[in-house]
């Protein structure tokens, strides 16, 4: 019997269908050896030699793959392509005591068969070097958490973790947050006509004036634009210039894991975690290959196919022989092939039954882009058009010579190229056929104010964008870096996507910022990043990386404890004083912010919000516990504000606190509509009466109702209101989007 050790159930079970009844596949279930969870691991004095044990919940799956080593003739080590992988095969090997010389090691870039079967013909032996540079990074990032984050417990509250990835992620996010604070906007101005003729209309801005093209901010106030109006009404307007030409535009290069997360959350609304969650699957399954890589490369299988694939779908016009990529990414540091199908000829319509919704959409993607990246360039007919404004009797009367020009571009695919597999369209859309000298009227034409806006907050994909281009972290821990810093409550989503800092990421980064700055250094993680590349190359040891870093911080660590004071941290005072037994209220600082506590605990438990923050008051129905009749109380958590019963833990009943948005049930006429959130943290509107009432919306109602058809109204988007009602295309621009 040979026995195969792969990771994951699933795996597994792929696998076995390739290989037959000769070859048993079976699960590790994950990391079967790790650092202990209960101290460092770690022997600081003695070359770092890490302490591994295996972890209680793979107890039972270690002793069943020790039984069945016993009586295979061969052992095969089938772990993931990459340095985790790696490092789960030495330990494997450890475990069942097979010597390194011996070790059976397959890698395989896709699940398929003939890459699995190809993978078992050629075996190799475990790259010792790829397990010093996993080894490495476990044991810094262990000395990181283990030493720096019991000083945050102790200097700020209980509960806190620093890691040598997560604190970087977090100060990217509060660096913006205090851009986006200290912004200032500023005004300019916008000059747009509607023009029309002959059977044409269309619409153009102003873009020079006297040969002097305009930049954004050259109409700074409403006197400025006025002024430019008076010169404009009763203008004379005709063509004074047509440039057509042909634009090629190539397809994007296949997905790197980084690409994929980030096109994933702007297209699919899907977090980095829930991308990977289900690449993962696709992997295992395989209907792609392997997800966690730096490569855009293709190998020449897929190019082939995917080249006879287009040839017969699309036509030979469609196809281009073949084409190649280049990984631009510097820190690249995996060997493998891009994320691609594994087969270009298992279309998403044609596999829709075998997938989960979100699976599939996520195939459609990276199939998509994988396959489009082959295809032919699009060529695309890009119109300019330049229309002369003059007013020759202000000119005359005020002795000059004003020329306006406004401008309008738009395009029309000629050759739809790969845009016939991606079916993503122009910006701009297709301009009508005018001559030059022609007149136009001017139907309209206004000023239109605007302001300049901050940076926007991240979102998972541009923090995975921005930390790739800064070498922060590497495939692999994007997804869980944001997962982390948000499950701590560092970072809270708005609106289901972007990433707003909470106050306890504040003061945490700005300890690190002041006391700790390599730890959140940019050029410091990557450094280290890049070291860790080295040692997967066998250019350097794994010891040296980590002395380097430890001495000097150890050393600082044992300062900091000493120089660093919690009072001097939280300097707040307050005069405040309690409700319920008159001492004096303290500020406090938990695990979600700060707020005021009793001085007379633990006799008097009461706590309080920070002032300026809205007190809530319990509602009389909910002012006792349900279950077992005791008073209820105010708390705290990641989520916000909620009733609990104030005998927890003896009793753990919740009530939710409804957060009303001051609208009434269209639907029922009974129930208020309140705020909620999906799974995936994107806000609603709902009736408070579910699920006797299911009305929702995933717009803000305003409370208003539509003139066209009685619907509510609500925030469709920036500076819009819409009708609720999918049938009706009633929008209103709010006052300060509306033109002047």
């Amino acid at each position: 019997m040979k026995l195969v050790i792969v990771e994951s159930p699933t795996k597994a079970k792929t696998i076995q269908k390739f290989l037959g009844k000769s070859y048993s596949v079976q699960s590790s279930f994950g990391h079967v050896r790790d650092l202990p969870v209960s101290k460092l691991g770690v022997d600081v004095d003695h070359d770092f030699a890490p302490s591994y044990v295996v972890p209680t919940k793979a107890k039972k799956t270690v002793s069943e793959l020790k039984a069945l080593a016993k009586k295979a003739d061969t052992i095969y080590f089938a772990t993931d392509e990459d340095r985790e992988g790696e490092a789960i095969s030495w330990h494997l090997a450890n475990i069942l005591k097979v010597e390194p010389k011996d070790v059976e090691r397959v890698a395989f870039h896709e699940i398929t068969e003939h890459a699995i079967k190809e993978a078992f013909s050629h075996p190799r032996h475990l790259d010792e070097n790829l397990v010093d540079a996993q080894q490495a990074r476990r044991i810094l990032d262990r000395l990181v958490g283990y030493k720096l984050s019991p000083l945050l417990w102790r200097k700020i509250t209980k509960g806190l973790s620093a890691g040598r990835v997560q604190s970087v992620a977090v100060r990217l996010i509060v660096d913006r947050e205090r851009e986006i604070t200290a912004f200032k906007p500023d005004e300019y101005w916008t000059i747009e006509a509607q023009l029309s003729g002959d059977a044409v209309n269309f619409g153009a801005k102003l873009w020079s004036i006297n040969d002097k093209k305009l930049e954004k901010l050259d109409i700074k106030t409403k006197e400025d634009a006025d002024k430019i109006l008076g010169d404009l009404k009763g203008a004379e307007f005709k063509v004074a210039d047509i440039e057509e030409k042909d634009v090629k535009r190539s397809p994007g290069a296949p997905y790197r894991t980084s690409t994929l997360q980030q096109d994933a959350n702007r297209k699919l609304n899907m977090s980095a975690k829930a991308s990977m969650m289900f690449a993962q699957r696709l992997y295992e399954i395989g209907f792609i290959t392997y997800m966690r890589t730096d490569s855009e490369n293709l190998s020449e299988k897929f190019i082939g196919e995917a080249d006879e694939f287009i040839k017969k779908e699309y036509g030979s016009e469609y196809a281009t022989g073949g084409r190649t990529y280049a990984t631009k990414n510097k820190g690249a540091q995996e060997a493998h092939e891009a994320v691609r199908a594994t087969d270009p000829t298992r279309t998403p319509d044609s596999v829709k039954n075998e997938l989960e919704p979100d699976q599939l959409r996520l195939y459609d993607l990276i199939w998509r882009r994988s396959v489009g990246s082959q295809m032919a360039d699009a060529v695309l007919e890009s119109t300019r058009i330049d229309i002369e404004a003059i007013n020759q009797e202000i000119n005359k009367s005020k002795n000059q010579n004003n020329n306006y020009i406004f401008r309008a571009t738009g395009s029309v695919v000629k050759f739809p190229g790969f845009l016939a597999l991606t079916k993503e369209e122009p910006a701009e859309g297709l301009l009508p056929k005018v001559k030059v000298g022609e007149k136009l009227n001017a139907d309209s034409v206004e000023g239109k104010q605007h302001f300049t806006e901050p940076p926007p907050r991240f979102s998972d994909a541009s923090l995975v964008k921005i930390m790739e281009e800064n070498g922060i972290g590497r495939p692999s821990t994007y997804a869980p870096t944001i997962a982390t810093i948000v499950d701590r409550n560092y970072v809270e989503r708005i609106e289901g996507r972007r990433l707003k800092p909470t106050e306890l990421a504040f003061l945490v980064n700005d300890l690190l910022v002041e006391h700790f700055p390599e730890i959140v250094d940019f050029a410091f993680t990557a450094k280290k990043e890049a070291e860790f590349d080295e040692i997967a190359e066998g250019k350097i040891g794994w010891v040296p990386v980590i002395r380097e870093f430890w001495e000097p911080f150890a050393a600082n660590l044992a300062k900091k404890e000493i120089e660093i004071k919690r009072e001097d941290i939280i300097q707040e005072t307050t005069t405040e004083v309690c409700d319920k037994c008159s001492k004096p209220m303290s500020v406090k600082f938990g695990r979600f912010g700060k707020f005021l506590a009793c001085t007379g605990y633990p006799e008097c438990k009461n706590t309080k919000p920070m002032g300026g923050e809205k007190q809530i008051e319990i509602p009389e129905e909910s002012k006792k516990c349900p279950t077992c009749g005791a008073d209820t109380v105010i708390k705290r958590g990641r989520f916000g504000p909620f009733i609990a019963c104030s005998k927890y833990p003896e009793c753990k009943t919740i009530i939710n606190i409804e957060k009303k948005v001051g609208v009434k049930c269209p639907k029922c006429g009974e129930g208020d509509l309140v705020e909620r959130k999906s799974k995936r943290g994107k806000p609603f509107y709902s009736c408070n009466k579910y699920p006797k009432c299911e009305f929702a919306l995933w717009s803000k109602p305003t409370g208003e109702k539509c003139p066209k058809c009685q619907s509510l109204l609500v925030h469709a988007k920036k500076g819009v209101i819409g009708c609720s009602s999918k049938e009706c295309d009633y929008t209103l621009e709010t006052p300060e989007n509306s033109s002047v």
